[in-house]
């Protein structure tokens, strides 16, 4: 089956999908995202995942392109034309076409594209039955990276090096030593002491989503946790450490750099917290 595209209006076959290449997140990469986890055929806390995309339009004063209500319907009529069941959806936006110039066009209208595919559920499975790998890089991102922006190629490039040294993600370590988040997700370790760690929101980090349903569900199981900073050191240090992110939820870390964590095998704790995910995310 061919998979279906949503393109400023139209549902197309992906391979007919197209933007002007005047489109200006083609070109200046200024436009914003956001991606859902689709469980059961369902929408995976979609009410917080519009609200940071309407944060992120914005922080960028970019025009929303259609209400709240008319989004939802793209979403869910893309993921039906895609037959997707469990998977994910994509939403991006951006300024859209005008002729190449940096200041904000004036009569600009917003580009929406909406894409939708399954997962693979049994392979995401085994990655948390497992754990992965993770290697640290600088963090050469931009100071806004609060912003949902399409603009990744730092990101890229610390996923290449991952995928270079055979590890699943990238830990990104800020000027300070201190570890910021993943390349595609949020970094969190467990401590000697047992309490959960992970930085806490600025401009340095996104907000994940699903950053914010675990921290519900740590606070469900009467779990110790702290958000701040912490070094390489201390991960390094740390009882487990895991990733969390819409499309993998939650993910052991059982190498940082080739060290093992802890004993070198999934914690109790991060598989305690993906077992009870999905019982305080919402499903819409």
């Amino acid at each position: 089956m061919s998979r279906i595209a949503y393109v400023n209006g139209r549902y197309l076959p992906r391979e007919r999908g197209s933007i002007s290449i005047e489109d200006r997140g083609f070109q200046f990469a200024d436009g914003v995202y956001e991606v859902c986890e689709v469980r059961g055929g369902r929408l995976i806390d979609e009410r917080r995942h519009v609200t940071r995309l309407d944060r992120s339009l914005s922080e960028l004063r970019i025009a929303r392109p259609m209400t709240s209500a008319a989004l939802a319907i793209v979403m869910r009529e893309t993921i039906r034309r895609n037959r997707v069941r469990d998977g994910i959806v994509y939403v991006q936006i951006t300024r859209g076409i005008a002729r190449r110039d940096f200041p904000f066009p004036p009569d600009a209208r917003p580009s929406l594209i909406v894409t939708a595919r399954s997962a693979d559920q049994a392979r995401l499975e085994q990655l948390a039955a497992g754990g992965v790998a993770v290697v640290t890089v600088p963090d050469i991102r931009w100071g806004r990276v609060d912003i949902k922006s399409v603009a990744l190629l730092p990101n890229v490039l610390a996923k290449q090096s991952a995928r270079e040294q055979g590890a699943r993600e990238a830990w990104l370590v800020d000027a300070q030593g201190r570890i910021t988040e993943g390349a595609s997700s949020n970094a969190w370790i467990v401590s000697r002491e047992g309490k959960l760690v992970t930085r806490s929101l600025g401009n340095d980090i996104l907000p994940g989503i699903t950053r914010s349903v675990v921290i519900d569900v740590i606070k469900a199981q009467g779990l110790a946790y702290e958000e701040r900073a912490f070094t390489l050191d201390e991960a390094y240090a740390a009882r487990e450490a895991f990733i969390t992110s819409a499309s993998q939820i939650v993910i052991p870390v059982i190498s940082i750099n080739g060290r093992p964590v802890g004993n070198g095998a999934p914690g109790l704790i991060a598989a305690g917290l993906r077992r009870d995910y999905h019982r305080h995310a919402e499903a819409s």
